[in-house]
Formats: structure tokens, sequence, C-alpha cells
């Protein structure tokens, strides 16, 4: 049964049964710019044969989501986007038993922007006790394409879109309103300046702090300051990424390959909190020890470095902060469970992101193939039930709905394995055991050995 009420759509083979289904509630990515919960993207048919409600929802993106601006009296503080998904969790609570769904149970999972509007929904104390468990894969709060600078955005935009008067927040939003939204979403990548060209940032409108307190207020204060007294500490999470997440970027460095030379001293792609706090001296110091851990004494070119490249946007882009936050945990939310996994599946034909972006030659985990691997879609195909990629469908369906269940991801379909949570002192070393879901999946030390570098990069306030 299916039914869609507005932006929520609902799906469950049981409408009744002894006890109310775990609700899984699904929130898609796009860099907060694209996206919809289509059933071109995300069909929910794996789930299905598994003992869920399976819930996924829209919400606004770009500029109509998350426009900011300073003036309070035009009331346009910001994260509006992260409001639409607030408010459909929110029914979802209220009217989920009516579809045989726990209220009581709810797991909220998501992908890149998906994954770090749950984790900022766990930081703001309004979205408090709406969601009771939370899967983050490859996306954080604190992920530095998250958080964009506000300032003058909005300004830009209407520049862009013939606006020719000052940069008054008043004036501007009067022009944007008169608008249409379908010119307004257009505009993206125009809106990048020169800096954020520099350090690999391509979304234009993303959550921000918002400027001032208000009725509607979700997040007034630095995000990193959240995460000691974040009500997300006191429950469960699942947290990983990809093997290969820098194969986002493979398609826009091969049609610029001058992207690798001019890093010059890595500066550019150091984390944008380290820029904010050191003086010239002590980025280029950082940005050495980068430059020297991914290059050695190679200087970055296309022809030589481009596989060093890649591995060096998956740590700047998605790793390193997915590290910090497991630190955070270990601090903050030690008597919860945080389990940690790295999607390395390889499949030469199933892998639909990565074949979507690099093309079929090239091999790995991209950003974004795990979807595959959770929601049936345009691009697949029915498989052989004795296939890899029908076992690895099998396996993260069955872990995911185990979470959801008992908050526990250990399933008879990996029943071999026992996927045990972060320890804490490994966690401190660097060197935090993950599933690691291949061909096979093993939980091992995670095999991302550069994450020591990066964090040292931080000092103690600055980290976490």
């Amino acid at each position: 049964m299916t039914s869609c009420i507005k932006h929520v759509s609902l799906t469950s083979l049981q409408l009744k049964s002894d006890q109310p289904l775990p609700v899984m509630v699904w929130i898609y990515g796009g860099g907060f710019t694209i996206g919809e919960a289509s059933r071109d993207i995300y069909a929910p048919d794996y789930f299905m044969e598994r003992d869920v409600v399976l819930v996924t929802l829209n919400y606004r993106v770009g500029a109509l989501g998350f426009l900011s601006l300073n003036d309070p009296e035009l009331n346009v503080p910001g994260n509006a986007g992260l409001k639409d998904q607030l408010l459909a969790l929110r029914w979802v609570q209220e009217n989920i038993a009516n579809f045989n769904g726990d209220p009581n149970n709810i797991t909220l999972f998501g992908e890149s922007a998906g994954a770090a509007s749950i984790h900022f929904l766990m930081l703001a104390p309004k979205a408090q006790g709406v969601f009771h468990k939370a899967i983050l894969q490859s996306g954080t709060a604190i992920s530095c394409w998250a958080e964009q600078e506000p300032a003058n955005r909005a300004y830009w935009l209407a520049v862009e879109l013939g606006y020719r008067g000052e940069n008054i927040d008043k004036e501007v939003l009067n022009f944007l309103r008169k608008v249409s939204g379908s010119k307004i979403i257009k505009v993206r990548n125009e809106l990048r300046q020169p800096h954020e060209k520099e350090e690999r940032i391509y979304f234009p409108f993303t959550p921000v702090v918002e400027p001032y307190e208000s009725e509607d207020g979700l997040l007034v204060k630095p995000f990193i300051k959240l995460l000691a007294t974040a009500w997300g500490n006191e429950i469960p999470i699942v947290i990983g990424s990809t093997a290969d997440e820098g194969l986002l970027h493979y398609p826009e460095t091969v049609n610029c390959p001058n992207l690798v030379s001019e890093l010059d001293d890595c500066v550019a792609v150091l984390p944008k909190a380290l820029k904010t706090e050191y003086d010239v001296e002590k980025l280029k110091e950082c940005a050495l020890k980068i430059k020297r851990a991914h290059f050695g004494d190679t200087q970055p070119h296309y022809n030589q470095t481009l596989t060093q490249y890649i591995e060096l946007l998956s740590y700047r882009h998605m790793l390193s902060d997915i590290y910090r936050i497991i630190l955070a945990r270990a601090a903050y939310a030690s008597n919860m469970p945080t389990y940690l996994y790295r999607f390395a599946f390889d499949s030469p034909h199933f892998n639909h992101f990565r074949i979507l972006k690099c093309g079929k030659s090239v091999r790995g985990a991209c950003h974004g193939d795990d979807i595959s691997y959770f929601f049936y879609n345009i691009n697949a195909e029915k498989l052989p039930v004795d296939s890899h990629e029908y076992q690895t469908i099998q396996r993260m369906i069955g872990m995911w709905t185990a979470f959801a269940a008992t908050g526990n991801p250990n399933c008879k379909e990996i029943e071999t394995v026992q996927w045990l949570p972060v320890d804490e002192k490994e966690a401190e070393n660097a060197m935090p055991k993950c599933l690691n879901i291949g061909q096979e999946v093993e939980f091992i030390s995670t095999p991302f050995d550069k994450l020591k570098i990066w964090s040292s990069l931080y000092n103690s306030n600055n980290i976490f």
C-alpha cells in the first residue's frame, strides 16, 4: 500500500500486525541543490520484503530552500528546506500509527545532503524526539560543503537574474519575489566565487547559522558549537562512506585537468575551519602535511597523480569530517553506540552513480553508489539471486532494517561477522574498526590510513 500526503510518501505491505512496524524515513541528497523523492531513483521495492514502514519526503532545495537574509523584518533567516523536513517528520510522528507504523520507533536515513540534513536535525533542539535513530551515509553537518557563506548570496542571485539595484535585503527580496521559481532554481554554478572554485565547493545555497532568533528558528549557533550539547547524542547512529568518495569529482577533473596542477601548495583545499583561525604561515605548514601525505615528493599533475588527487578530495570533502564526528561521539555520546561502515562494493554494472559520472572504464565505489543497493531505480535490472549484487542488496537492507528495529545492525545476512560499535581508544588513535562491505563483509580497522594526518591539522578547540 502506498499513500501520498502532500510531499510525504508512505509504503508498507502490512496495514495490520501484532505489533506496529518500525518506521524508516529517507531523506535524499543532491547538494541541497537538486533532488526529489521520485520512484525513478528511490523506488521502495527492496524494503517491501521487510517488516518496516518506509517514508520518503520532499523538501525545498537551492535558493527556494536555503536563501538567507540578515534583515529580521523580512523573516527569511534561512534553512527553510530543513524546516520542511521537520514539518514532515512531525506529521509522520502524529499520523504514522494509522499506517501500522510505530511513532516511538522512527529511524532517519539519508545520503550526502540527506545525511547532513539528518545531522543538522540532531543538532536542532526543536527536532528532539521526532526520531529515535539515525543513519548518516556520506554526509555530516560539519562537512565543508554543507555550510556556505550566506553573505551577499541573495544579491548575487538577484543580479544574475537581472537585478540592477543596491545590495539591500528588502529590495533584493522584492525583486526575487517577482521571478518565477523555475528561473531561480536554474541559477547554480554562476554564483560560485573564485575562492570557492579553488576550494572545489559547488553548492551556493545550503544550511546556514541563522542570523537572528525567530519563532521558527532552527539553528542559530555555529554548528560545531552544538555538538557537545546536541540532543542527538542521546540516540544510536550508523555512519560511514563509500570507499572512493572522491570519484564524484572525476568528470570535472577530466574536463579541467589544470585543477590538479593548480593545487600548488594545497592551501586551497585545507578545511575551511582552519582558514578562519590560522595565520598564513600556519596554513602553509598544514598544507605541506597534506601535500606530502597524498603526493609525497611528486608535484601534483593530472597525468601523474590523478588517483592521489581523487583520494585527497575524498578526505577533504568527506572522510576527515566523518572522523571528526566519530571523535565527537566518543567524547559526548559515549553511552550510545556509533557503528562505522565503509561501502567498498565495486560492481562493473550496478554501481550506477559511478557509471553515470565516470563511465564504465573507471572502477571503485563512488559517492552515491550505495543508493543502488537500497532503492530500485530506472537503471536497475533484475538480478540473479546468486549474484554478488543481489547479495549486497540483501545485506544492506538487512542491516539497515535491523538497526531500525532494534538499534543494532547485526542481522542474519552478515551472521558470520559481528559488527561492533566504535571503540573510543581505537577512534582516538585514528584506527576505528568499521564494517567493510565488499563482495564479502569484514569487521576491520579502517583502511583510510590518512585520518591521523588530517585530524592533526586541527587543535583541541576546532576539531569538534
